[in-house]
């Protein structure tokens, strides 16, 4: 059995899946990423955990293709205050499924990656 190598980059990440998913990630990151340059432009791009992570003042979230659908990762907090607009995706504690079905809601991940920037600016230590 072939050993999958780890991406190094989120670029590897990306190609390294198939034309359809890696649109998705694209409009994911793209969306993320406007937000990061002008909310907090010191945020760094990294692979966490084997897929695409941001972090400023600690994790922002994680994004990741699966089988039928991309995870977004912004942790429990941001589940709870997007609930309502959350409906019709499925959710977990911190995680939202994005199906291969539907459209990105790139709108929403842009909504919740501010959410998460201010979210760790505002956090006590």
């Amino acid at each position: 059995m072939k050993k999958v190598k780890t991406p190094q980059t989120v670029d590897e990440y990306i190609s390294g899946h198939p034309e359809e998913v890696q649109k998705r990630l694209r409009d994911i990151r793209n969306a993320v990423l406007k937000v990061i340059k002008k909310s907090a432009p010191q945020a760094v791009e990294k692979i966490g955990y084997g897929m695409p992570a941001y972090s400023f003042k600690g994790v922002l979230l994680y994004f990741a293709a699966h089988t039928n659908h991309i995870g977004f990762y912004p942790g429990p907090a941001a589940i709870k205050k997007f609930k309502k607009k959350l409906t019709g995706y499925e959710t977990s504690k911190g995680t939202i499924q994005f199906p291969y079905k539907k459209k990105i809601p790139v709108k929403l991940i842009s909504e919740i990656a501010k959410f998460r920037i201010n979210e760790n600016i505002n956090k006590k230590n």
